[in-house]
């Protein structure tokens, strides 16, 4: 903001330094709002600001990825269940300011993505289509949570979905923003069953 202001400032001044004695004798011609020197020098270091913040700005700036794969361990009895993570491959942390959730019912007509709503929003749609939380389904809430730049593959769980939980959701959207070191926010929206349905990915049930 304060360099477009010193840039129009600029302009300004540029413009009445070409202008005859006589006009700017005139309002609005007249009203000199700085000198050439000052304005010079201030605009350069407003922009050696701006500059040093953008270049700060993407050397902390998250890198948020996810994974997903079949495995066990979150829903009831064991079963085989599609678990997705989120991680931040950044060297600073990241804070979750936002987190929400968008369910697509198969047999809904694909064009209608429905509208975003939180985890227990989320959890009221699927319990009311008849799954069961803890045996079709595990979704984790986050609320200003911190993901730390690990540097490595490690993830934080999202969800955990059953192989009914597949067939019976034609799509399970999520949308996390985050907040970074200088106040920026990022955003990113998750098929979190992009590839579930490939048999290449999919155990054989116990």
């Amino acid at each position: 903001m304060l360099l477009l202001l010193l840039t129009a400032v600029l302009g300004w001044e540029v413009v009445r330094a070409n202008m005859t004695a006589e006009a700017r004798s005139e309002w609005p011609w007249r009203l000199e709002l700085l000198d050439m020197e000052p304005l010079g020098s201030l605009l350069a270091v407003a922009a050696g600001a701006v500059l040093a913040r953008a270049q700060y700005a993407r050397t902390v700036r998250p890198m948020l990825g996810w994974r997903a794969d079949w495995t066990t361990g979150h829903l009831r009895g064991g079963v085989p269940e599609w678990q997705v993570g989120l991680l931040n491959g950044g060297s600073h942390t990241a804070v979750i300011e936002a987190y929400a959730c968008r369910v697509v019912l198969r047999g809904e007509d694909p064009g209608n993505t429905g509208s975003w709503t939180d985890v227990q929003g989320a959890a009221e749609i699927l319990t009311g289509a008849g799954l069961t939380v803890g045996e079709d389904f595990q979704l984790v809430t986050m609320g200003n949570f911190p993901l730390v730049g690990t540097g490595s593959y490690e993830t934080t769980m999202l969800g955990a979905f059953s192989r009914r939980f597949v067939d019976e959701v034609e799509a399970l959207h999520l949308r996390v923003r985050v907040v970074d070191v200088v106040g920026d926010s990022h955003e990113r929206i998750l098929d979190a069953l992009k590839g579930a349905r490939s048999t290449a990915y999919q155990r054989p049930a116990p």
